[in-house]
């Protein structure tokens, strides 16, 4: 009985933080610790570069980021495939890229807005509003999953392979109506009644376990390391293990910046989680310098993908 009680008071407990708070604190917390990493290395950081010597570094880059935003929307069409859509692949693909630049518009949930209302007029609300909140689950999945590669040096990083384990059809259910809880904040935008049974009916998984886009997650969240650790090796020098010790900080920073999304892409989060668990293994100024070059390659690279929806955007208005 007493334990009873005890679970009780425990799940109350976590239902009255405020995640949102949280989120919000470790924002602020890590855009303070970007500024001083950047106050202490100002005098040291230099972003000019010899173009000629390193202008094949900065095209392959971009083509990873821009590869990596193709297997993220391709990812995207399996998801709403694997929750029952059954639709053109190359049509939802196409629409996830040329929406992807609106998280940059102020607000950060433009794109999901947008993809919503693509999906809605095609299937049911409720298999679009859960293919929205589930396809950061499956990036975040993906992610840990790779991070999980830390265990040759932490043996405690294997629990990173939980969340991709909850991805089945006898645990996922629970995992969208908990996603639901924590993405409160956008369900009023979208209307969606609170009718867990409707959420049966209407979301029929065709699989045990959605394997293709984890895969293709995986492969996006790899090309966008790629396009990261080239940008990197052009302040800093990298051996395999290097290499390796870079994969699993860029996952999990990029996790993190994914949790907290305060800012579009984990802006500021990623780059001070990165710095902040990287140490001491190359110069604090060159890590800097690697992060903002990617971090502009990135940006730009989500914006030249989506100028065609702009300007078609642009000239049905007019």
């Amino acid at each position: 009985m007493k334990h009873n009680k005890k679970n009780k008071k425990n799940k109350q407990f976590l239902k009255n933080i405020n995640f949102l708070i949280l989120k919000k604190i470790f924002f602020f917390i890590s855009i303070g610790y970007l500024f001083y990493s950047l106050s202490i290395n100002l005098n040291k950081i230099s972003l000019v570069i010899d173009f000629n010597l390193f202008k094949f570094h900065i095209i392959l880059s971009f083509v990873f980021c821009i590869l990596s935003v193709f297997f993220n929307a391709y990812a995207w069409a399996n998801i709403v495939s694997w929750l029952g859509f059954r639709g053109n692949y190359l049509n939802l693909t196409s629409f996830y890229i040329l929406t992807n630049s609106l998280k940059y518009v102020p607000g950060g949930i433009w794109h999901f807005v947008e993809r919503f209302n693509y999906m809605k007029i095609r299937t049911n609300e409720y298999l679009a509003f859960y293919s929205i909140l589930l396809e950061p689950y499956v990036m975040l999945s993906s992610s840990l999953l790779i991070a999980s590669l830390g265990v040759f040096y932490y043996p405690l990083f294997i629990i990173f392979i939980v969340p991709s384990i909850f991805l089945n059809q006898k645990l996922i259910y629970s995992v969208l109506f908990k996603l639901e809880t924590f993405k409160k904040k956008y369900i009023g935008i979208f209307n969606i009644p609170n009718s867990k049974s409707e959420v049966y009916s209407k979301i029929k998984l065709q699989s045990f376990y959605p394997i293709k886009p984890l895969l293709l997650e995986i492969l996006f969240i790899t090309f966008k390391f790629i396009s990261f650790i080239i940008c990197f090796s052009i302040f800093n020098e990298i051996s395999f293990q290097n290499n390796l010790i870079s994969l699993v900080i860029f996952c999990l920073s990029w996790s993190i910046g994914l949790i907290v999304p305060a800012a579009p892409g984990g802006l500021g989060v990623f780059e001070a989680s990165f710095i902040f668990l990287m140490g001491n293994d190359f110069p604090q100024d060159s890590i800097i310098e690697g992060l903002i070059y990617f971090r502009l390659i990135s940006t730009i690279s989500d914006l030249f993908l989506s100028t065609p929806f702009f300007l078609k955007r642009t000239f049905t208005k007019s």
